[in-house]
């Protein structure tokens, strides 16, 4: 009779000065078990991440950050990894937080961005962590702020952020990013591809990937069309004009014309001051997102909701309890007055 195979090896546990020197010593498996940490909603797990990101703030803050969005289809994997790449053979640590569809069952990433990203995967110079979205409005990890600054305290000067596709808040990848590019293509429906308005008014670049073979002229047509519309929605006067420019992510071209863009906004944004007070507002959205988030967990968690839920929750569910007053008595269990008690 032969043994089993052995249970894997428990791997070692990490004191928050353990942490703290591998993340600032840019020691990838300790990077990806911070970010795991961080990510974590075990109570004392978001003590412990905090406690890590207070010691490594000031190694933050000095990467160039870019988030980048379109259309499922439209090559952001590609576009990313092609980009990636060139990035790093210029002398950039690049990390890429790309953000998965979550599975319906496990509620896990699919990982499908990394394996489409086969230079990056295997670059030492470059860290790519996929993240599940799990229902999060914008296509956006919860974590995905903290992940950046880990990133940044690791020494990559260069991050990345791809969201799941174009949704109805895209203004979360702008809101922790210093530069946003929509990609995307031509050919899919109408130029603007149902592209609303609120996200082409968050977009500092616009890049019509695909730009190759047969596709060179309706890219050249697209990306026209693009800067007639944008003309529409910025003043003359503004301090930036979105630049709009084509590429093919397959064929390596135009990457050096988007990433000299990504530079001169950054140029231009710290010229006029707009950097600094960007970094600051984004802090400032995130400390909210974080009082929101708390408030929703201690509204759960409060002993005198939980004894309500279940029959206030079926109550609005049959149609005998309107949802207005459900949530009125919800908040009274937790002890706020609704508005309409004032």
């Amino acid at each position: 009779m032969t043994d089993g195979p052995s249970p894997p090896a428990r791997r070692p546990h990490l004191t928050l000065a353990d942490y703290v020197a591998g993340v600032l010593a840019g020691d990838r498996t300790v990077l990806a078990r911070a970010i795991t940490l961080v990510e974590s909603r075990r109570a004392d797990h978001r003590q412990l991440a905090g406690e890590l990101l207070s010691q490594v703030m000031s190694a933050t803050g000095g990467a160039i950050r870019v988030g980048l969005t379109g259309i499922p289809g439209v090559g952001k994997s590609t576009l990313i990894d092609a980009l990636g790449a060139r990035l790093t053979a210029q002398g950039h640590k690049v990390a890429v937080l790309a953000v998965d569809p979550s599975s319906e069952r496990s509620g896990g990433s699919i990982l499908g961005d990394k394996t489409r990203m086969a230079r990056l995967a295997v670059n030492p110079a470059a860290f790519i962590r996929p993240s599940p979205a799990a229902g999060t409005l914008g296509g956006v990890a919860s974590r995905t702020r903290e992940t950046m600054l880990l990133c940044e305290a690791a020494g990559f000067d260069v991050v990345l952020v791809e969201t799941v596709g174009v949704g109805q808040s895209e203004t979360v990848v702008a809101q922790m990013t210093d530069t946003f590019v929509v990609l995307a293509i031509a050919g899919a429906g109408d130029q603007l591809q149902g592209i609303k308005r609120g996200v082409m008014e968050l977009a500092d670049l616009v890049c019509v990937n695909k730009a190759d073979g047969d596709g060179v002229g309706p890219a050249k047509r697209a990306a026209h069309d693009y800067r007639v519309a944008l003309r529409y929605l910025y003043a003359a006067d503004a301090a930036w004009l979105p630049r709009v420019s084509c590429c093919s992510a397959t064929e390596d071209t135009g990457l050096d014309e988007l990433w000299a863009l990504v530079l001169e906004h950054r140029a231009t944004l710290q010229a006029a001051g707009e950097l600094t007070a960007r970094r600051r507002h984004q802090a400032l959205r995130w400390m909210w997102s974080l009082v929101e988030e708390g408030l929703h967990d201690a509204f759960r968690r409060h002993p005198g909701v939980g004894a309500r839920l279940a029959a206030v929750t079926a109550a609005v569910e049959s149609g005998t309890l309107p949802a207005p007053r459900a949530a009125a008595e919800l908040l009274r269990a937790f002890g706020v007055s609704p508005e309409g008690d004032r």
